[in-house]
């Protein structure tokens, strides 16, 4: 699956599209950031609440380690209750991961992922070098339901086996991240999920139609 368009509420356009161009070095076009085959579509939240939304972006696998000293001198990175700011995971992710903090809040996320294709670029790591959006944060009060819709209306599956607190629907170009509305974000456990206002138009998937949950105000149309 890929995530081609997202429209994302924050407190202010320009200072948002700013930081992406600045900190994150990707292509700002107006109100959009183009990310790969990605596009994320900045608009005024208009009341909207903020804070706790979850994006990730996807880097080559074997630039991982030139993409983490170069978002270390951009960014402070997130840790763990432990200290720990870098996290791997085998088994069904084949991965490696660091988080950091955005405007308005973002829980963002750098990962390499060990399946997908490797990049040719060689020396210091560059933002133009990211590859897509790959994951979006959804939160639900029924976590089982929405994977059921998300299975039924696109053909989904999960990444890794869910649970009813978690479960990342789709596959290692993109993913819904189907959380708990009352579970906290890894890896600082601080923030509650938040998607209100999130609407993410998805290709390469089974399906036509839309998911979504009203109460917590995010939309997937595909």
């Amino acid at each position: 699956m890929r995530l081609l368009h997202l429209t994302l509420p924050v407190s202010d356009v320009g200072t948002v599209a700013a930081w992406f161009h600045d900190v994150m070095q990707l292509r700002v076009v107006g109100n959009h950031v183009h990310i790969g085959w990605s596009t994320i579509e900045l608009q005024e939240a208009n009341g909207q609440p903020l804070g706790g939304v979850h994006l990730a972006f996807n880097v080559p696998d074997n630039r991982f380690n030139e993409a983490m000293t170069w978002l270390r001198e951009r960014v402070l990175l997130q840790r763990n209750p432990e200290g720990i700011d870098y996290f791997a995971l085998e088994s069904n992710w084949q991965s490696q991961s660091v988080y950091f903090t955005g405007p308005d809040g973002l829980i963002l996320e750098l990962i390499g992922r060990k399946r997908l294709p490797a990049s040719t670029h060689s020396g210091a790591f560059h933002g133009s070098e990211l590859t897509c959006l790959s994951e979006v944060g959804l939160p639900s009060a029924d976590v089982d339901a929405v994977r059921e819709e998300a299975s039924a209306r696109f053909g989904l599956q999960p990444l890794s086996p869910p649970s009813s607190h978690f479960a990342p629907m789709g596959d290692d170009e993109g993913l819904l991240i189907v959380v708990a509305a009352d579970r906290r974000w890894f890896p600082e456990q601080k923030d509650l999920p938040n998607a209100q206002g999130l609407l993410l138009r998805v290709g390469d998937v089974q399906g036509s139609g839309e998911l979504a949950d009203a109460a917590q105000g995010w939309r997937v149309v595909a």
